[in-house]
């Protein structure tokens, strides 16, 4: 728990060591240990604190932007993947109370566990220090991807942009096909999308929305205008950013 801890100090942020232990517990540990509480509950909190802080700053910090484009920003940055991605930076995985099952099929990785607890970690924090403190931890954590997804333009969401190019160039809707391979802890997806009578991709990662999305942004790429009027700007940097 050091490095956690650590960064928690850095930020001024204090929470109960009883609190944070139970925001670390998984129930697959607490399952293997005789039952007890687990950090869902405090998950089922952050979850609700993560959303209204971050909805806050973006409509504060973005105050030019319409309601859709900061519902995708929002979403963006607070879906399960995002808030994985945050875990493994602050290398929280290793340090969760994992049930042997859950450690033998990579628990520590999964994108799942990884993001509620981080959400848990807030809901402790939020119990501790009221919005003072997850506010503080929000924005710390979360504030730096909310600038960088801000940016993205289409690849904020390369599905919604891409049904909006198609509908602007009356190519009716983009049509999805999926397949999937190996192992359920180790599961590979892999999609086409078809526009029109032009098919793309494949886009290949470890859920079928992530490859939904990377199929949606080598479509978009491909068919994207010049001089596209009305759609989210798309520079040569946003086509490679990671698709979310």
């Amino acid at each position: 728990m050091d490095r956690l801890e650590a960064g928690l100090a850095e930020l001024g942020v204090v929470i109960d060591p009883q609190g944070l232990d139970l925001a670390l517990t998984h129930r697959s540990w607490a399952y293997e240990n005789g039952g007890g509480p687990t950090n869902e509950r405090l998950e089922f909190l952050g979850d609700s604190v993560v959303g209204v802080i971050v909805t806050e700053k973006i409509f504060r910090d973005y105050a030019d932007r319409p309601e859709g484009q900061l519902a995708r920003l929002r979403a963006a940055v607070v879906s399960g993947h995002a808030l994985a991605e945050l875990a493994r930076d602050l290398g929280l995985g290793p340090q969760i109370k994992l049930g042997k099952g859950e450690i033998a099929t990579g628990g520590a990785n999964k994108d799942s566990i990884l993001a509620d607890t981080i959400e848990a970690v807030v809901g402790a924090a939020h119990l501790t220090g009221g919005f003072a403190a997850s506010t503080n931890l929000v924005q710390a954590w979360l504030g730096p991807r909310i600038e960088e997804a801000a940016k993205l333009g289409a690849g904020l969401d390369w599905k919604s942009s891409l049904q909006e190019l198609t509908a602007l160039l009356g190519l009716g809707a983009p049509k999805y096909v999926d397949q999937a391979s190996g192992p359920d802890h180790d599961r590979r997806y892999f999609s086409r999308v078809q526009v029109g009578d032009q098919a793309f991709g494949p886009g290949e990662a470890s859920n079928k929305r992530h490859a939904q999305q990377q199929a949606a942004r080598l479509a978009y790429t491909a068919l994207e205008p010049t001089d596209p009027p009305g759609l989210p700007d798309a520079s040569p940097a946003d086509q490679s950013a990671p698709a979310g």
